[in-house]
């Protein structure tokens, strides 16, 4: 028999909706200037290397090119994965430059405190100066102005965008363009930790002074109720508490609520700062030492030490009315307030599966 592990199976990378959009603007550019669209396109990419994209669809219509790029984003779970990204080029007035729209499918900016303005389409700045930047070198080569409007648009984008936070986030209509890097890396959940950094943006440009970071739907339905928050005071943390408080760090708020399940809690308890299973364990044997400065009988200690999982010991101890859950938020939440700011008060609440508070550690102001 063989025994070898497996190879360790490279994932395939993609490009973002904004590498696929520059694409796509680039070719309808060049199809305006010359009459012909061409097969693909090479961009340079914002940190450095080049991304040869195939133009998968093309239209002239009265003075107006469109050019659409099929996203590939190789071996990640995007939801835009197969989606076709379209841009629309026509003339601007003279001394323009590039003037952006939102096409069907792609979202309108409605709240403050992301990187573009209210009103504008939910185009980023990184796509955006990419699209630029394709422009200017199409319109040096061939002898344009570069005074064009881009418009974006991705057809059904505004069902994919009810599968993202887009909503919460005051993006109405569709999709966000996105891209910092170009390149879509598998699995980095770079979109997850995008969204929650705007989250915060938005809730402080609102004047929300009491935020709650959830890491999951139940804890965070719970949290909105007991709280009455609003729904731009909420944000979808997940398993990435460490992304968030160090981005609160920077931006902080007066107040914080930390809300999830015990096992998760607890995680953060014991010093984790990414909640994910794939990378951080609940350590029994500090539960139990836990369970030990409770004054937890001794036969609970030693049921504890073969439990199979968090909820189990947990069940235990409330059956004893021992305040475990309390106990671990209090943890959670000395975690928590060593990567805070100082003037950010938190709590920590402790919530089991079906919504109900099973333990909290309150503001301490």
């Amino acid at each position: 028999m063989d025994d070898a592990l497996p190879a360790k199976v490279e994932l395939r990378r993609g490009w973002t909706t904004g590498t696929c959009a520059t694409a796509a603007a680039a070719a309808a550019f060049e199809a305006l200037l010359t009459g012909v669209f061409p097969e693909a396109v090479t961009l340079a990419l914002p940190r450095g290397g080049t991304a040869t994209l195939a133009i998968a669809s093309t239209r002239f219509d009265a003075g107006v090119a469109t050019a659409g790029v099929i996203k590939d984003a190789g071996d990640d779970p995007d939801v835009t994965h197969g989606a076709e990204v379209r841009a629309s080029v026509a003339p601007g007035p003279p001394g323009s430059g590039v003037t952006f729209r939102a096409g069907d499918g792609v979202g309108t900016v409605t709240l403050p405190g992301l990187p573009v303005a209210v009103g504008e389409p939910a185009i980023n700045p990184g796509p955006r100066a990419m699209i630029r930047a394709a422009i200017a070198a199409l319109a040096a080569r061939h002898g344009g102005t570069g005074d064009v409007v881009v418009t974006v648009s991705i057809p059904g984008g505004e069902a994919l965008a009810a599968k993202t936070l887009n909503g919460r986030l005051g993006i109405l209509g569709g999709l966000s363009i996105l891209g910092t890097t170009g390149i879509v890396v598998p699995f980095s959940c770079a979109a997850w930790i995008h969204s929650i950094h705007r989250g915060i943006d938005v809730a402080r440009a609102a004047g929300l002074v009491h935020l709650a970071a959830a890491t999951g739907s139940t804890s965070e339905a719970a949290v909105k109720a007991f709280h009455g928050l609003p729904e731009a005071a909420l944000i979808d943390m997940g398993d990435f508490v460490g992304g968030t408080l160090k981005y609160l760090r920077r931006q902080p708020v007066p107040r914080l609520t930390i809300a999830g399940g015990f096992a998760k809690l607890l995680k953060l308890a014991q010093g984790a700062m990414f909640l994910h299973s794939s990378k951080s364990r609940v350590d029994m044997q500090a539960l139990c030492r836990l369970l030990e400065t409770l004054a937890a009988p001794k036969d609970l200690v030693a049921e504890a030490a073969g439990a199979n999982t968090a909820a189990q010991v947990l069940a235990a101890a409330t059956e004893r009315g021992l305040p475990l859950a309390d106990a671990v938020a209090e943890r959670a939440r000395a975690m928590a307030e060593a990567a805070l700011a100082p003037e950010t008060d938190v709590e920590v609440m402790v919530f089991d599966r079906r919504g109900v508070l099973a333990g909290r550690a309150d503001f301490r102001g």
